[in-house]
């Protein structure tokens, strides 16, 4: 509001979105005066919740995408969100950066990361004048008075009950009772969930493939779909499979409930760097051809062949997202070895069937000397695995030789080992309640 007054306007080359964590935070800001400016400046409500940290606010300009790849171009975000992943905004979008609200609006003002906002001018007022963060920013008795008169519990009340009432387009959908759900042939939407009778292999991993061979920091971002399904790939073939249009593909998230989809999605992050292939994103290497990993899963598991992730310290790390550790059970992934666990996808793998196995004896991933060729066995004991028991990881190469090292058992739990033996908590509780 300050800032439109004094006559700063947003850089036009700078893309802006306001997406509120609900309605009634719309609403508390129109009652105080603070859409229009925010509108002003280019923060129009876009939608509301996930929408801008999930990339569903629209693209780039092509010719700024274009610009980008062929320059291979850092370019930036500032989120008030509380993820910052790689490609999460924009998959051409690489660094990504966390801030509070009024902060994200600075540096729209200013059009580049490089402007030190303590020193340098957002830019210049109706008069001419060089003007600074400090020049907008409002006073702690103006906050105050703010969120005293405006973000009161009738603006929650008032919104809420509309939200709950779901909406004329809600209430018109067609349904009908029945005992089960009626699932809709080729919905590309929603689907019956897989994992109930997906159950994991429990038995030795014999001669695995390396799907994937990783570095640090492997995040669930990089693991699990998210943002717009981009229109090449194992994703948008199966969609268009289905009769979906390009226009229509949407985002993972919104098709969250369809299992194929997500599945084609794991691992698929324009960012990811697989070791064992030549370029970033969701690729890696059969014999002498790159291919798509989810393509290579389907592949190996035709041809009976186990497939195991290697990764280095601090895999899963970010938000722990379901859907991480149901595509790599989705993709046939039977282990994960590495240096270190995120604790929160550790324990989503075990509850998956799929098996976390950690590095033993300082040992790395460099150690095991993998490329395509190599084949990984993990024996296991036919009793069944004890809480972080030590297991022997055997890998043999048709060139390099046999060699081996210990990993332990991340089955921390009695429970987790339970789990395991049963290939996951769904096919247990099945059992159960059978």
């Amino acid at each position: 509001k300050n800032a439109v007054a004094l006559g700063l306007q947003t850089n036009p080359r700078i893309k802006t979105t306001l997406s509120p964590g609900s309605r009634a935070v719309a609403e508390y800001l129109r009652a105080a005066d603070l859409l229009e400016p925010l509108a002003k400046l280019g923060f129009a409500v876009v939608g509301f919740g996930c929408a801008t940290c999930v990339g569903n606010t629209g693209d780039l300009d092509k010719a700024l995408i274009a610009d980008i790849k062929a320059n291979d171009i850092s370019v930036a975000a500032v989120l008030s969100g509380n993820r910052n992943f790689e490609g999460r905004i924009h998959a051409n979008v690489k660094l990504n950066y966390l801030a509070s609200p009024p902060v994200v609006i600075a540096y729209a003002l200013a059009g580049t990361m490089r402007c030190n906002l303590e020193s340098e001018p957002l830019g210049q007022g109706n008069d001419g004048a060089p003007i600074f963060l400090r020049d907008i920013w409002p006073g702690e008795s103006d906050v105050e008075a703010t969120l005293e008169n405006f973000v009161t519990p009738s603006a929650f009340r008032e919104t809420g009950a509309d939200i709950f009432a779901g909406g004329p387009r809600w209430n018109a959908l067609p349904g009908e009772a029945s005992a089960c759900f009626p699932w809709e042939d080729n919905n590309s939407y929603i689907g019956p969930s897989p994992f109930v009778e997906a159950m994991a292999g429990t038995g030795s991993i014999v001669n695995a493939s390396p799907l994937l061979v990783l570095g640090d920091n492997v995040t669930t971002d990089h693991i699990s779909p998210v943002g717009t399904i981009p229109k090449e790939g194992p994703a948008a073939d199966y969609l268009r499979a289905c009769g979906v249009p390009d226009a229509e593909f949407n985002a993972f998230g919104a098709r969250r409930g369809n299992a194929e989809v997500m599945a084609r999605g794991t691992f698929a992050n324009v960012r990811l760097k697989n070791e064992l292939a030549s370029r970033e994103g969701g690729w890696t290497r059969i014999g002498n051809s790159e291919v798509a990993i989810y393509d290579a899963a389907v592949k190996y598991r035709a041809e009976g062949t186990p497939v195991v992730v290697v990764a280095g310290k601090n895999y899963g790390a970010g938000s722990a997202r379901d859907w991480a550790a149901k595509g790599t059970l989705m993709l046939g992934i039977r282990a994960v070895l590495a240096e270190s666990f995120e604790r929160i996808h550790r324990a989503n793998l075990v509850l998956m069937g799929v098996l976390p196995l950690q590095f033993e004896n300082g040992e790395t991933r460099a150690a095991l000397d993998l490329d395509e060729n190599s084949r990984i066995t993990i024996a296991l004991p036919e009793d069944g695995l004890q809480p972080r028991q030590s297991v022997d990881v055997i890998v043999d190469h048709p060139t390099k030789g046999r060699h081996s090292v210990k990993a332990r058992a991340r089955l921390d739990t009695a429970l987790d080992a339970q789990y395991f033996a049963q290939g996951g908590v769904l096919p247990a509780i099945l059992k159960k309640l059978v």
